[in-house]
């Protein structure tokens, strides 16, 4: 395992992170026994950062990981995350805090070393806002995190406590925004997604490629004010995997929410399929994937998803499988500007 450093703050973080979120859904739907052997795999090659949420499975993921951890005898760099609802707006810092003493409790431990924002930021939230499509995920106001009584304000209060070492955030929004939030100091930490179908969070938008949205080199950003990034989605929702672009199902445990839209999940692994060229000489295109990520310089750690001991194994084996060379990069480049297999590229 290789490690990085987390901005000024001391901490080294593996390269390999283990995510405990709804899309893997091993610390929501696994059994007891499914999750110490997998947690406990990663742990044993070197991974020492676990990231959880107070929202992944309605509290369920730090329950069993706080259950797992003491199975184990483990305390590696934990990360939890706050959502602030609707109802709370009146008390934006009270919530915050309030959710990570409910977060403590359940994962068994005094502090977190990194505690972050889940709401992204907007201008502005639709009038009548009750919740989205999967639940009460709320886009928060620039005010509801920077004004008085406001987000900020909750993290500053965990950090003087002693109950949150460092602070972050796991939104994205409008760049305005991000960068309105960094200014006020809080942020050592942030989640980002980058992969091989969307890497504008890195780098300028390749020519010829469409994005659902274009991150704006938010990474390179947030590495020019200090913080570390860890990559979410780095297998853009499981398909730049060698068993998706072959016809595999998705694991039993996997969370639903991505099938929720059956359409979008087709074409993504559509779009995949033109880089399965990366699968070769031994290494896989998870691998490869991993591996795309690891190359940018403001990454801290990528965040894994894992369902079985396999994966584990997997992902961590991308740091010792054959790299990427200038061919594949070139070719990567040219999928891009043929948009993944959906165009011509540009003229």
């Amino acid at each position: 395992m290789n490690y990085r450093p987390l901005g000024t703050t001391g901490l080294q973080l593996s390269e390999i992170g283990f995510g405990t979120g709804d899309n893997a859904g091993l610390f929501i739907s696994g059994t007891v026994d499914e999750q110490c052997r997998i947690l406990g795999r990663a742990l044993e090659l070197g991974v020492n950062y676990v990231d959880t949420a107070a929202g992944y499975g309605d509290s369920v993921s730090e329950t069993n990981l706080g259950q797992v951890l003491r199975q184990l005898r483990a305390r590696p760099i934990l990360t939890s995350k706050v959502e602030v609802v609707v109802a709370q707006t009146a008390d934006v810092a009270g919530a915050v805090v309030a959710s990570v003493e409910a977060s403590l409790r359940r994962l068994g431990v005094d502090y977190l070393d990194i505690v972050q924002i889940h709401n992204s930021p907007a201008y502005r939230r639709p009038d009548g806002w009750t919740g989205g499509p999967t639940g009460p995920w709320m886009p928060m106001t620039v005010e509801e995190y920077l004004g008085p009584n406001g987000a900020t304000e909750g993290l500053r209060r965990l950090r003087e406590s002693g109950k949150a070492r460092f602070t972050g955030y796991a939104g994205t929004g409008p760049s305005p925004l991000p960068k309105a939030i960094y200014a006020a100091g809080d942020v050592t930490l942030q989640n980002v997604h980058y992969n091989l179908l969307n890497p504008t969070a890195g780098m300028p938008k390749p020519k010829g490629l469409e994005v659902d949205a274009d991150l704006e080199q938010l990474m390179v950003y947030a590495a020019e004010q200090g913080a570390g990034c860890a990559i979410i989605n780095p297998l853009a929702s499981g398909v730049l995997t060698d068993h998706a672009v072959g016809g595999g199902a998705r694991h039993p445990l996997a969370g639903k929410a991505v099938m929720r839209n059956p359409a979008g999940y087709e074409r993504r692994l559509a779009r995949a399929r033109s880089l399965a060229f990366l699968a070769r000489d031994g290494r896989t295109l998870a691998q490869a994937a991993v591996q795309f990520i690891l190359r940018h310089p403001a990454v801290t750690t990528v965040l894994g998803g894992f369902t079985a001991v396999e994966h584990v194994d997997e992902m961590v084996g991308a740091l010792s499988a054959t790299p990427l060379s200038a061919e594949d990069l070139a070719r990567i480049e040219l999928a891009w500007r043929g948009n993944l297999g959906e165009g011509t590229g540009p003229e």
